[in-house]
């Protein structure tokens, strides 16, 4: 069945590749329709006798040897034709076997033979298939959606104890980002970035304020007022670049498969302050203080990115090398941040 279904497909090729010749062309030839099964059928074309006497002394096997096909062991692909050019060869007609299961591509068209089940042979045919192309360079954009926290000088997020101890759940971090990507190799590219990242540290403790103090902040604790919200908000104008490893790509799969990048990033600081949200102790509604705290931030950050996707999920993580505050104007504090790219 497998065989037969080889000799098609290469006679479909050939007949979209010459079937349009012109009538002038055309010299006189005899065709031979072999029928095998309930339906199966073979057509052989010979335009001379000499053609004839050989084809006589063949079999369905030879003219499948004679084609002189190359099976890859590892993969089980077996390409009929393959068409070379310029810019790398493009196959046309494909054979990947696998047990008792059979693929067979013929341009968009792929043919399923399943012969799993002894005396049911089922055949799917799929038409529309394309490659989803990998241009050598393209730009786009994308959101990072995450979460923001910091490490102290020994490696620890601070406790609860600290009045600067930063709360998950409310301290975002966002980034809205210009792309451009290199392919560099099948699987492989360089990305360049441009983009704007917003840091939020929401504390854990509602009633420490963020407040300039004389060369440093300060962390107060408010008991003259019913603390709501507090925290440290600032925003950096980063570039960045990544290495890219797609799997998916590289196996033919799209984006179904692995990825990871990894790369450096710096920022420069656009804005910085404290907010304070609270209510008054006699009562009343939510009154809010902003500060301008971000004097004592560093004006520059700089760290290192790391991503991972599979299908159509992304994340990211990022590390700053550098502390939040300058130094002697702030407690030591590497900021860090994870979540999702959209």
């Amino acid at each position: 069945m497998k065989k037969y279904l080889l000799l098609l497909c290469l006679m479909a090729f050939v007949q979209l590749a010459f079937g349009k010749l012109d009538a002038g062309s055309l010299v006189e030839k005899d065709t031979i329709l072999i029928e095998f099964g309930k339906s199966g059928k073979i057509a052989l074309v010979v335009d001379n006798k000499e053609d004839f006497e050989k084809l006589k002394n063949m079999n369905i096997n030879q003219i499948i040897q004679e084609l002189d096909l190359k099976l890859d062991e590892e993969t089980g692909d077996l390409v009929i034709v393959e068409v070379a050019g310029k810019s790398g060869s493009k196959e046309i007609v494909k054979v990947t076997e696998d047990w008792n299961k059979t693929e067979v591509t013929v341009g968009g068209i792929r043919i399923l033979v399943d012969e799993t089940e002894p005396m049911n042979t089922k055949v799917k045919v799929e038409t529309g298939l394309r490659k989803k192309s990998d241009p050598p360079f393209r730009t786009y954009f994308n959101l990072d959606l995450g979460i923001n926290n910091y490490l102290n000088t020994e490696g620890n997020f601070p406790g609860s104890s600290s009045p600067y101890a930063v709360k998950g759940w409310g301290s975002w971090n966002v980034g809205l980002n210009w792309m451009a990507s290199q392919r560099i190799s099948k699987g492989f590219h360089w990305d360049l970035g441009l983009g704007v990242q917003w840091y939020n540290f929401k504390f854990e403790n509602r009633d420490f304020q963020a407040v300039r103090g004389d060369g440093e902040i300060d962390f107060i604790q408010r008991t003259d007022v019913n603390g709501f919200k507090s925290k440290i908000s600032a925003s950096y104008l980063t570039a960045m670049s990544l290495f890219k490893l797609d799997f998916g790509k590289m196996n033919d799969q799209g984006r179904k498969g692995f990825r990871i990048a990894a790369g450096p990033y710096a920022g420069y600081r656009l804005g910085g302050r404290s907010k304070y949200v609270y209510r008054p102790l006699d009562g009343g509604g939510r009154r809010k203080e902003h500060l301008p705290t971000g004097l004592y931030l560093n004006n520059f950050r700089y760290g290192v990115r790391g991503e991972i996707g599979v299908g159509r999920f992304n994340f990211f993580g990022t590390y700053d090398i550098n502390t939040l505050f300058q130094n002697g104007a702030g407690p030591e504090l590497n900021p860090i941040a994870f979540g999702v790219i959209f």
